[in-house]
């Protein structure tokens, strides 16, 4: 069967936009970690074929990536198709729209992967067709919404992405049966660790975790800048049942501008939250789990998520994950294993909780990478359940917006 000259141009324009859409993504990356409560961001300006403008949005109050973009193209982007891995914004903010710097450069087409599901700042597609400009949607836009998930996720649902990271052996052990676990895995592994900390917009430990490492939670990436050499660090949260967190932990005091989040339960006493209040920590109290005097993992993740925390990095021990997992709570998993077996029956694992009844029961992942980094392997995956619906494209396919004259009017 014959295809139409009409059609050949059509998948040609297709497979363009996409090459051009995967550009964008990869600019978006850069700034990954750097950009809370923003999305990450992308944009490329094509004339004739090729880059005249590249652009992605490097932290917030700075400029958006198509405004970006547009500054590197300059005059060139008279006429120009601009890509953009999120819908371009429709309103004034700590910026200027979008929408409004596309129209007066002269841009005549725009194709965008991720429509803005925040009702503050979308429409712009429809702005950017009624100037008469035509709308391209949905290209590489699984890509895109796997890059977007922390922003998609928390736009959708009002709570934070929820990331369980382990460090593990081969057979799932995070330490020997006398508790030696330093280190399990390699330097590579631990960089790549850090680069997941400075994604994420806070960090969760236990208790005992303190109290055995007193760790300062912090990122420690030389190459890890976000804005001028300024590494991003996350939010620490430590969950305390009965508030021992020493006043003087690293955590507290480690980067002056983040306040530390300690979760107690709520029948400590007022005197020991407000003595852990007088050396910079914000102290949540919340009820207990059910049988369980530890603060309920779905109540913390409700008041983060009205906190504007949009991801949560699990780096506590079994318990704490375990827990989570029991409540249906993690999103994502990345899982470092280093090729060496530990064994034991007495060795930690690096989750407890109730856990599965059956394999039917057990969590399960989708869309997995394996890395190798270094002498082990990065196994990265989303779980299984609607949460993880944040990242199926919306679309079934590409969709046009052409104006009318009514339209455009």
């Amino acid at each position: 069967m014959r295809t139409s000259t009409t059609d050949n141009t059509a998948q040609a324009t297709a497979s363009a936009d996409e090459r051009w859409m995967l550009r964008a993504i990869d600019l978006a990356r850069r700034a990954t970690g750097c950009t809370s409560p923003n999305p990450p961001v992308g944009s490329v300006v094509v004339a004739d074929d090729r880059i005249v403008g590249e652009g992605w949005h490097r932290g917030v109050g700075q400029a958006h990536a198509e405004a970006d973009a547009l500054r590197d193209a300059g005059e060139r982007a008279r006429g120009a198709t601009a890509y953009v891995t999120l819908e371009p914004c429709n309103h004034t903010g700590r910026t200027p729209p979008c929408t409004a710097a596309l129209i007066d450069a002269g841009i005549a087409r725009v194709v965008y992967a991720v429509t803005d599901p925040n009702p503050i700042a979308s429409g712009g597609a429809h702005r950017l067709a009624a100037a008469g400009i035509e709308v391209v949607s949905g290209v590489a836009e699984a890509a895109a919404r796997r890059l977007a998930r922390f922003f998609l996720h928390h736009v959708e649902t009002q709570r934070p992405w929820v990331i369980a990271k382990s460090a593990s052996s081969l057979d799932g052990r995070i330490a020997t049966r006398t508790g030696h676990s330093q280190w399990i895995t390699g330097d590579d592994a631990r960089r790549a660790g850090h680069r997941l900390r400075q994604a994420t917009d806070a960090i969760l430990v236990g208790i005992e975790t303190v109290l055995a490492d007193n760790p300062a939670l912090t990122v420690r990436l030389p190459e890890g800048d976000c804005r001028a050499g300024d590494v991003r660090h996350p939010t620490p949260i430590v969950l305390d049942t009965q508030a021992r967190l020493p006043l003087d932990a690293q955590l507290l005091s480690a980067n002056p501008d983040r306040r530390a989040i300690v979760v107690v339960n709520e029948g400590v006493s007022e005197a020991r939250q407000q003595a852990l209040r007088s050396v910079g920590a914000d102290v949540i109290a919340l009820p207990g789990s059910v049988g369980d005097t530890r603060p309920d993992p779905r109540a913390l993740i409700k008041e983060l998520g009205s906190r504007g925390v949009q991801s949560l990095l699990l780096e506590g021990g079994p318990r704490i994950h375990g827990s989570f997992m029991d409540a249906g709570l993690i999103d994502e998993v990345v899982a470092f294993m280093a090729p060496m077996l530990i064994g034991g029956s007495e060795a930690p694992a690096a989750f407890s909780g109730l856990g599965a009844d059956t394999l039917d029961d057990a969590t399960r992942l989708e869309n997995v990478i394996a890395t190798p980094v270094g002498a082990d392997l990065m196994i990265q995956g989303f779980v299984q359940r609607q949460a993880a619906s944040v990242l199926a494209p919306r679309l079934g396919q590409r969709s046009s917006s052409t104006p009318t004259k009514t339209e455009a009017a």
